[in-house]
């Protein structure tokens, strides 16, 4: 079996994703838009099985992404990898923008989760590669061996395979360095090979690799544990025993350049670790499953992230094989024979296998190990894997869920104390301060300060002129019953398919909703009794009635929560039967707080056939706004769905949606054009002319596709709207890429700062044309500002008028009778790119269901 591997150091370690380099100090760069390009630092040499022992207390030497800590952070789309010196900074301002920050709105004094880098530093910074011979995999056997020649070396810190510092041990063209280490244990004489490859000096944008570098040594001297690329404490988790887990309190740490200085971002994170190890599940499955346990285990662990204690890695399950265990032999390459896994673990790290009969979980190694020497299945033992995360079946506990809430969701100024003393125990550990004096680096105590404003509060427009004031929180739910939707669409044949034992209460049920909303007219529906609640009786059902009846919508009542039964009624009416349709849970029928849902559900219903519940002012004529968003297929691994919603009138509140399906590294541009000209051709049809602006909110861009964007999606777009117009400098078009992932947090006093401030200076990106918007409240834990970076830009439109849109737009979502997160566009795609890629797994194609916002 010698295509197989267990569990190692760099055996099939978790496949996250890594930023590509952007925004760090440096020159500036021309105003055009660069690329930045990952080149991967050489590999250490792997030898299969052998990696077990140690792991790497540093990452590999990547930039940070937007809020991500050096080599975590993680953004859909981002590559993996080690980013050279020799990368370009990411700059996408658009040409010709000199000006970034509004004046619009009342001044705040905010501080936001960073501390300043005081940097004294002159030097230049050197960089080597450093070889072991024979071949060392473990890293801290690595790092061991070249501390003893501290003295040869001076300051320096090494990753294992890269070293940094402030000496140059050699001239360019003079041969490499050799030391000679004894190995502890064996007593092996090492040589080591020092090279040089290149040198920074103060102002070169990757300096800041290094000072990442030394900030997560400083959390190793900590005392902290490095979990997949993350540090956690597990000195101070807390154990929720009714639940059979506990929660780790962790950080996460990136330093880059901002506006002005040098910023350390500090983010407090948590990782949930279950008590249970991968066999305990087998045994419950094997339990509850009986026989067939085989397909329920594998639909139980495939997809999880666990842990090994032994060597501190994470991985992903890909597979369970079942026609091996730990009695089964694979062939240790670097003593060229072949030993059980229980004889490998039992050597290797002195730990007994109990059940010999289990059998082994598969990751699947990277294309990047493979190439590295790593055999492409390395193999598990379950006994010996914690699961990390939370299944869907824990997220939808409330009881767990509530209790996990209480340690995770942190409060303002809870969140505060907590960086506040994670600051203070940095300074406290002598290690610590010690790196920090080598490398003449200090870290301010207090939070920086941060300008902000607060833009003006939006008025709710309902029907009859009436204007609603949403208050402070951005909330103007108690309004709506008291007044009238601003465009209704009259609800004459609709049919609602119910379980015969659900007769009576659906009945209630939608009679609340036609009284729910004063001018929502909705009569009576045909009800449709089916004896059971088999996905095929729905959706036979649903077949018959569209035979014989062309309603304007269909409801489906369902007992419980069942995904697969909402999924096959989502395929049966948006592609093989194309119609609105709703589905509700018998839930809601409860008469506490019944009224209120039957509320948003008239909502739902008006607006999937055509209606409108509110608008805000939008005094820009001429105007569309198109959300873009990606989502990935369920069903089919490496597929994506992304999904475009655009505006189509001036209150922007009927839009034109569509759905294309793409693999995986595909480029996603020629379906976005393509899916622009589709709105263009809707837009110049219902308003017989086109628009004269036209705003592109991208969300779901990892960092590793920005450059892409910048340089070629952006292009394809333009030239695909080009098309529609015989001047193409009739248009103007704005390019704005959101980001919500971000670890960043801002705060106001103690508290969480009001809906609808900005801040565009100090902790934002000289390199982009950025800003950070809080647009919606939260009633637990901190709120998180969502970033807001524009890319591309001809419009003309000031910062304020930006920002301001961009707020007003967050106001459009009829699902909620508040604020979002994001603009409404961007919440519109990113709905039915969900709906496409868990449910129904094909784009809808229908021309009538295009024009209508059927996936509320």
């Amino acid at each position: 079996m010698s295509d197989r591997t267990p569990a190692g150091r760099s055996a099939g370690r978790s496949r996250g994703t890594s930023p590509q380099p952007q925004g760090a100090w440096g020159q500036r760069q021309p105003a055009r838009p660069t690329v930045g390009r990952s080149v991967r630092a050489p590999a250490p040499p792997q030898a299969g099985p052998s990696h077990g022992e140690g792991h790497s207390a540093l990452p590999p030497l990547e930039q940070v992404g937007p809020g991500g800590d050096a080599g975590g952070g993680l953004g859909r789309g981002a590559m993996r990898g080690r980013s050279a010196i020799n990368s370009e900074i990411l700059m996408t301002r658009p040409e010709g923008v000199t000006n970034k920050r509004g004046v619009t709105g009342v001044s705040l004094q905010l501080t936001a989760n960073y501390f300043k880098i005081n940097s004294k530093a002159d030097w230049c910074l050197y960089q080597y590669r450093v070889d072991f011979a024979p071949e060392e995999e473990r890293t801290v056997v690595k790092k061991g061996l070249l501390r003893l020649h501290r003295e040869r070396l001076g300051c320096y810190i090494f990753d294992g395979t890269v070293m940094y510092n402030a000496n140059r041990l050699m001239a360019p063209n003079d041969p490499p360095l050799e030391l000679f280490s004894e190995r502890k244990g064996d007593g092996e004489k090492i040589r080591i090979t020092i090279r040089l490859v290149g040198d920074m000096v103060k102002g070169d944008p990757h300096y800041l690799q290094f000072y990442n570098i030394l900030t997560r040594k400083s959390l190793e001297h900590l005392q902290l544990q490095l979990v997949g690329r993350n540090y956690f404490d597990p000195h101070a988790s807390v154990v929720v025993r009714d639940f059979k887990f506990a929660v780790w309190p962790g950080y996460i740490t990136s330093i880059r350049q901002h506006e002005h200085d040098v910023l350390m971002c500090a983010e407090i994170n948590h990782k949930v670790m279950r008590h249970e190890t991968l066999y305990d599940i087998l045994v419950s499955v094997q339990q509850r499953a009986g026989g067939n346990f085989q397909n329920a285990y594998k639909a139980e662990v495939v997809g999880l992230t666990v842990l090994t204690d032994y060597n501190n890695n994470t991985y992903r399950i890909d597979d369970v094989d079942f026609s091996v265990n730990p009695r089964s032999t694979f062939h240790l390459r670097k003593e060229d024979r072949d030993v059980s896994y229980k004889d490998y673990y039992g050597v290797k790290y002195n730990i007994p296998i109990r059940n010999e009969t289990q059998p082994l979980l598969v990751t699947r190694s990277s294309g990047r190990d493979r190439r590295a020497g790593q055999a492409e299945m390395v193999y598990l033992v379950p006994e010996l894997c914690k699961a990390t995360g939370l299944t869907d079946a824990m997220r939808t506990n409330f009881q767990l869920m509530n209790a996990l809430n209480q340690h995770t969701r942190v409060t303002p100024d809870k969140r505060i104390e907590k960086l506040l003393a994670f600051n203070r125990r940095l300074h406290s550990e002598p290690l610590v301060q010690k790196e920090f004096r080598d490398w003449n680096l200090s870290l301010e105590r207090d939070l920086v300060k941060v300008p902000g404003r607060l833009l003006p509060t939006e008025k709710i427009y309902f029907g009859d002129n009436q204007q609603v004031d949403p208050g402070n929180m951005g909330d103007w739910t108690p309004k709506i019953r008291d007044s009238h939707l601003a465009v209704t669409t009259l609800l004459s044949q609709w049919v609602v398919i119910v379980p015969d034992r659900h007769s009576r209460d659906t009945r209630n049920f939608c009679e609340a909703i036609c009284r729910s909303i004063k001018n929502f007219n909705a009569r009576e529906p045909e009800y449709v009794e089916i004896r059971n609640d088999r996905t095929e009786s729905y959706t036979m059902c649903i077949e018959q009635v569209l035979s014989r009846i062309s309603p304007q919508l269909v409801m489906c009542i369902l007992p419980r929560n069942r995904a697969d039964t909402y999924a096959a009624i989502k395929k049966k009416c948006c592609i093989d039967r194309p119609i609105p349709s709703q589905v509700v849970t018998a839930r809601c029928f409860k008469p506490q707080g019944m009224m209120s849902i039957a509320t948003k559900v008239a909502i739902q219903l008006n607006c999937k056939i055509g209606g409108i519940p509110w608008t805000v002012h939008i005094p820009l004529t001429g105007l569309m706004v198109v959300g873009y968003d990606v989502c990935h297929d369920t069903n089919k691994r490496g597929t994506d769905f992304g999904a475009i919603v655009a505006s189509l009138d001036r209150k922007l509140s009927r839009y034109f949606s569509a759905a294309s399906a793409h693999t995986t590294g595909e480029e996603l541009s020629n379906y976005l054009a393509v899916n622009v000209t589709k709105a263009l051709h809707c837009y110049q049809e219902l308003n017989k002319a086109l628009p004269t602006h036209i705003l592109i909110y991208r969300d779901g861009v990892g960092e590793g596709q920005i450059p892409f964007v910048v340089d070629h999606e952006v292009q394809h777009v333009k030239n695909a709207i080009s098309k529609f117009y015989a001047n193409p400098a009739q248009v103007k078009l704005s390019y704005i890429l959101v980001t919500k992932r971000i670890n960043t947090r801002i705060f106001q006093g103690k508290r969480n700062p009001t809906p609808g401030t900005v801040v565009d200076d100090v902790i934002t990106n000289p390199w982009k044309y950025d800003f950070f918007l809080i647009s919606q409240s939260v009633k637990q834990g901190t709120v998180s500002p969502t970033s807001y970076s524009v890319i591309y830009d001809t419009t003309g439109l000031s910062p304020d008028k930006i920002q301001l849109l961009t707020y007003k737009l967050t106001h459009l979502y009829f699902n909620c009778s508040n604020t979002m997160r994001v603009p409404a566009p961007v919440q519109f795609a990113h709905k039915l790119a969900f709906l496409v890629s868990q449910s129904i797994h094909t784009a809808p194609g229908d021309r009538n269901l295009q024009k209508l916002l059927y996936f509320l």
